[in-house]
């Protein structure tokens, strides 16, 4: 598990963690809304709860052993019925919930099954939880649409740069009418290397987009990609380089940098999205 956040439910601090790209929550933070001495067994013992999880696990995990699965959920019901979620886990395959140890330890659930499990709590809580979790992904895409706006304007103010580098270095000798076909051939340039097409082959392949570009569409990785590589060919242009040397040492930047930012948890996190 990574990414750990927390949503407040009631005055109880609940832990929200990423597995496999998907949003877990702690129900070991959730059970301490329920009076009494009450434990997830307690939960998994319900043969309506069993039957939500099988339905689950039927929809979300190809691995999902029913054979093992059906063999518990007859024991529903009987008073010396009892399954951890650990033994569950063990027999069935079951992907819907995690066991896990450390700082953030305890037992966590798909947050479909996390609601559920509110429900079991009480439906008072369980709206309250949704509602908290629906505010904390709201804030999550409002961040992502920040960093994403951020990025596309880092762009636009290095191929500023990199027009101003061509206009001192470039234009020399060529008709002013012709000037734009320069401008254009550079950023073309840089559009084939990070989005593999030119932007008027994207303007043909999406009419109906006609007031946005490639850019628009692109991932944070491109984005982010685009404005360094614009960077770099500013100071290339201003060193006085040839077009062909040029792109040569930005298509291997280009592929260093998506090895390395391709890495990077921020970039997978926003990208994700």
């Amino acid at each position: 598990m990574a990414k750990n956040r927390q949503i407040t439910v009631n005055d109880i601090v609940i832990t929200v963690s990423e597995v496999q790209e998907e949003d877990y929550i702690s129900l070991t933070d959730m059970l301490k809304a329920k009076d009494g001495d009450f434990f997830i067994s307690d939960w998994l013992r319900n043969r309506n709860t069993l039957e939500f999880i099988g339905v689950w696990e039927r929809i979300n995990n190809p691995d999902f052993n029913y054979g093992e699965f059906a063999a518990i959920k007859t024991q529903s019901g009987l008073n010396s019925f009892k399954v951890s979620v650990k033994e569950l886990i063990k027999r069935t395959n079951a992907i819907g919930l995690q066991a896990k140890a450390g700082r953030y330890g305890g037992t966590y659930a798909h947050k479909d099954i996390a609601f559920e499990f509110g429900a079991w709590l009480s439906p008072e809580f369980k709206l309250y939880l949704i509602k908290e979790f629906q505010r904390l992904k709201e804030q999550e895409a409002q961040f992502q649409s920040v960093e994403w706006q951020a990025n596309r304007e880092l762009a636009k103010i290095n191929y500023r740069l990199q027009t101003d580098a061509i206009q001192q270095n470039l234009l020399f000798g060529i008709n002013k009418d012709d000037h734009w076909r320069l401008y254009t051939s550079e950023a073309d340039m840089l559009n084939v290397i990070v989005y593999g097409k030119t932007a008027a082959q994207w303007r043909a392949e999406n009419p109906d987009n006609k007031n946005s570009n490639q850019r628009d569409y692109a991932s944070h990785l491109q984005n982010a990609i685009l404005a360094n590589l614009e960077f770099l060919n500013t100071n290339l242009i201003h060193q006085g380089m040839e077009l062909a040397e040029r792109m040569d040492i930005l298509k291997k930047q280009a592929e260093q940098m998506k090895n390395v930012l391709g890495n990077s948890p921020t970039i997978k996190r926003l990208d994700k999205k």
